[in-house]
């Protein structure tokens, strides 16, 4: 069990794979490190999250030159984390599009999540210098908004709370392909510090019914078969109800913090443990599942100090 603070001994860089998944469709993935997806249409191209700092995002900006020439006319925000939107700025974009629930949560915590994020994991924020402040939305809406690339249609769905309040999928019907965001995870521990566990699997559910044919996940590798996606949401809902019921399960015995985590973490880790970024998470992880267990139904706003302090009591 690792002691150092989240991730800031994590500083080998990862291998970055821009793969296809059909035509004018790419996953970009780096090892476990946040991925974004690329849609390209008649007339421009989406980006589906935006990486964590302008530099990052070029990153991602050369990979789509290498496919096309065509504008990049939108950037989509599948949710609210520092690591995932503040790139946003180097796509320069017409419209950053969000769910209606993400704005509120920038306006609710949004500092305070970038400087909590920035600390945690220093390498995924390398140039956060260049940021020119927070990402906000150009555009939100509530459960549903359809962006046309002129012939090919983008379906941005609010399918429930998951990951956090504001999740959203980018789903194209006409080719079975979904963008997932961090409600699912393939190979990578979920984050869940702002989640809402007892929803999320019914979110899955939702999902699920799509029957995407390929999926982008939040973190791990782009999934092309039906199977493969089957296998990455049946494990990320393997995780939270494990997490969710272990940490219930020591509330209900009357166990404080430091002994639901541990609990948690001894009942994860033989399934989980080889998972990208499982010791990163589950401190964080058991903390919320602790708080929802106790009747705090909205997620807490994580600061640095806050960060510090929980590590410092179940982590030593």
């Amino acid at each position: 069990m690792a002691t150092g603070f989240a991730s800031q001994d994590d500083l080998d860089d990862k291998q970055a794979t821009f793969a296809e998944l059909g035509d004018g469709l790419y996953a970009y993935t780096a090892e476990g490190d946040p991925n974004s997806g690329i849609i390209v249409g008649d007339d421009g191209v989406v980006v589906v999250d935006a990486q964590a700092t302008p530099v990052l995002a070029r990153r991602v900006i050369d990979c789509v030159r290498q496919v096309t020439d065509k504008p990049i006319r939108h950037v989509v925000l599948t949710h609210y984390h520092a690591v995932r939107v503040l790139g946003a700025s180097a796509y320069a974009a017409q419209q950053v599009l969000a769910s209606r629930a993400t704005y509120e949560l920038i306006v609710e915590r949004g500092q305070q999540d970038f400087e909590s994020e920035v600390n945690r994991f220093p390498r995924l924020f390398r140039g956060v210098d260049e940021v020119p402040g927070l990402t906000w939305p150009t555009l939100a809406f509530e459960q549903a908004l359809t962006v046309w690339l002129g012939r090919r249609e983008v379906r941005l769905m609010h399918l429930g709370c998951g990951h956090t309040r504001g999740d959203i999928v980018a789903w194209l019907p006409q080719e079975g392909v979904l963008f997932g965001g961090d409600l699912v995870e393939s190979g990578a521990t979920p984050y869940c510090g702002d989640a809402y566990l007892r929803a999320w699997p019914r979110t899955l559910d939702a999902l699920a019914a799509l029957r995407p044919r390929a999926l982008v996940p939040g973190r791990g590798d782009a999934l092309t078969s039906t199977g493969a996606v089957a296998d990455a949401v049946a494990g990320t809902r393997g995780f939270i109800d494990r997490l969710y019921d272990t940490v219930a399960a020591a509330v209900a015995r009357g166990a404080d913090l430091r002994a639901a985590f541990e609990a948690a973490y001894a009942a994860l880790q033989p399934a989980y443990g080889g998972w990208a970024i499982f010791e990163h998470c589950m401190p964080f992880n058991a903390a919320r599942a602790y708080d929802e267990a106790t009747g705090h139904d909205d997620p807490r706003i994580w600061t640095k100090a806050r960060d510090l302090e929980m590590w410092a009591a179940l982590r030593g």
